[in-house]
């Protein structure tokens, strides 16, 4: 399974794209997380359905500084990747 989410609000410069990395690491996700440059921060999540709706549901509250509004959640077709990265 996986997913494409986007998400709205203060998640940029609060450490998002960390706080994703490392429960993608504990959930065994794969995919990326990057930000864009309209503010919001883009991540693919590849895995088991159970980890998917963990790691969106952390999404949902973020790190501690974050502040989020809304997530978009898109249904992709896995595109097989062989870690979770960070792209800068």
């Amino acid at each position: 399974m996986a997913k494409k989410v986007i998400i709205y609000g203060k998640v940029q410069g609060v450490g998002f794209r960390n706080f994703i990395y490392r429960n993608a690491l504990r959930y065994n996700i794969k995919g990326y997380v990057k930000n864009n440059p309209d503010g919001t921060v883009e991540a693919v999540f590849e895995g088991n359905q159970m980890d998917i709706y963990n790691i969106i549901e952390l999404c949902k509250r973020g790190p501690e500084r974050a502040r989020v509004d809304k997530i978009d959640e898109i249904e992709i077709k896995d595109q097989k990747y062989k870690d979770f990265k960070i792209i800068y």
